[in-house]
């Protein structure tokens, strides 16, 4: 027998307001993945974080209390590494944080303020850093002949900060998409190759995995498209008025904290 099938239900769990918000615990979500990992659920934690590289992600989960391995992450920039060599790309201008691009290996990156010629440019969050010359050099570079690719790590429209709601990479994006006239190849999420990919690590079918996140768009809708049952939460970036769009969720809770009474009323009574 395949080892999918004897995997009833897989988790693909999203971070930043899911787990954490503004820099600490949701209360409750420590002791839901303690209760996750004593049931040998299979999971994986699916982020659209580019402000960060992966290890630092690790470190952040030390600090909070919790830990997980570098293949239980996800991260857009997985996927594009992944993309970069299966295009056989190598020439890249990043505009990702300093500390993110550590991440990227087997590529030349070029610096953004080096006239040179690119294969790709690579669009991260870089919340501040944003300003008109820094997505003015983006642009221009996509103005090359020939036009490089444009690669987005992730197309979330804003998260929740300790000050609010903040914009993420989307909009930036989609200005340089509508400036440039292109399409950005989108490797994280709600890219359907995000979500395949992250399948194929867990080894499980879309229709053996639930996503559980904030966004009801870009963790819900998205999932859902590709089959996989989305479970909305009412932390992070939620509004109530997320509930009034076409979007119906698979299960909707108050928290990860009210994961694992749910799955066992829903997924394993009598268990």
């Amino acid at each position: 027998m395949p080892a999918s099938e004897a995997i009833r239900h897989a988790l693909l769990i999203d971070l930043d307001g899911v787990v954490y918000q503004s820099g600490h615990l949701v209360e409750g979500a420590l002791e839901a993945l303690d209760w996750i990992r004593a049931r040998q659920v299979p999971h994986l934690f699916v982020t659209n974080t580019t402000s960060r590289p992966r290890a630092s992600l690790l470190e952040k989960f030390e600090e909070l209390g919790f830990s997980a391995r570098p293949d239980e992450v996800m991260t857009p920039v997985v996927a594009a590494n992944q993309w970069l060599a299966e295009h056989r790309v190598h020439k890249v201008a990043l505009f990702v944080p300093a500390e993110t691009q550590r991440d990227f290996g087997g590529i030349e990156a070029v610096a953004v303020d080096q006239d040179a010629a690119v294969e790709a440019i690579i669009v991260g969050d870089l919340g501040d850093a944003w300003d008109f010359k820094l997505l003015n050099r983006a642009f221009q570079f996509l103005m090359q002949e020939p036009q490089p690719r444009l690669i987005a790590l992730g197309m979330t429209r804003y998260w929740r900060g300790r000050n609010g709601l903040q914009l993420d990479v989307a909009p930036f994006v989609k200005a340089l998409e509508h400036a440039a006239d292109c399409e950005a190849v989108v490797v994280g999420k709600p890219a359907p190759a995000f979500f395949e990919a992250s399948l194929a690590i867990l080894g499980v079918s879309a229709g053996q995995a639930l996503m559980i996140g904030d966004d009801i768009v870009g963790d819900v809708g998205a999932a859902q498209r590709c089959g996989i049952r989305g479970i909305q939460v009412r932390t992070g970036k939620f509004r109530e008025s997320d509930l009034d769009g076409e979007i119906k969720p698979f299960a909707l809770l108050d928290s990860i904290a009210g994961l694992p009474a749910w799955w066992e009323r829903e997924l394993e009574p009598g268990s």
